[in-house]
C-alpha cells in the first residue's frame, strides 16, 4: 500500500512550493512520485511548425513522496502516515490524531 492516493490533499514541505497545498492527480510508486494540481509548475516553449505559431505550455512535473506531507482530513495538520494491518484491510493512519484516514477517489 501506498502512502498518498488520487484526491488526497497534501502539503509541500520542500523546495520552491514550500508551504503550499494542492490535491493529488496522480501517484507514481514506481518512481516514488505524486503529481500534485497547481504546485512545481514549469514553462514548455513550443517551436513554431508550418502555419502554427509558437505557444509556452505551463506543465506540472512530479515531485518526490519525500517533499510532501499528507493534511490529515480529520485533525486538518501535515501529518506522517502510518498503517494498521491488524485491521482487513490494511488502512493508513495520520500519526497525530491516530484516526483512519479515508480517501474519496472519484471515478
Amino acid at each position: 500500500m501506498f502512502k498518498f492516493k488520487i484526491n488526497d490533499t497534501v502539503q509541500i514541505t520542500a523546495g520552491k512550493d514550500k508551504g503550499r497545498s494542492g490535491k493529488v492527480l496522480k501517484v507514481l510508486p514506481v518512481d516514488q512520485k505524486v503529481l500534485v494540481e497547481g504546485i512545481n509548475l514549469y514553462k514548455k516553449h513550443i517551436k513554431p511548425k508550418g502555419n502554427e505559431a509558437g505557444t509556452i505550455l505551463t506543465l506540472p512535473r512530479a515531485l518526490s513522496t519525500a517533499s510532501v506531507a499528507l493534511i490529515c482530513p480529520s485533525c486538518g495538520k501535515p501529518t506522517r502516515v502510518g498503517f494498521d494491518a491488524s485491521q482487513t484491510p490494511k488502512v493508513r493512519i495520520c500519526h497525530k490524531c491516530r484516526q483512519i484516514i479515508t480517501s474519496e477517489i472519484k471515478k
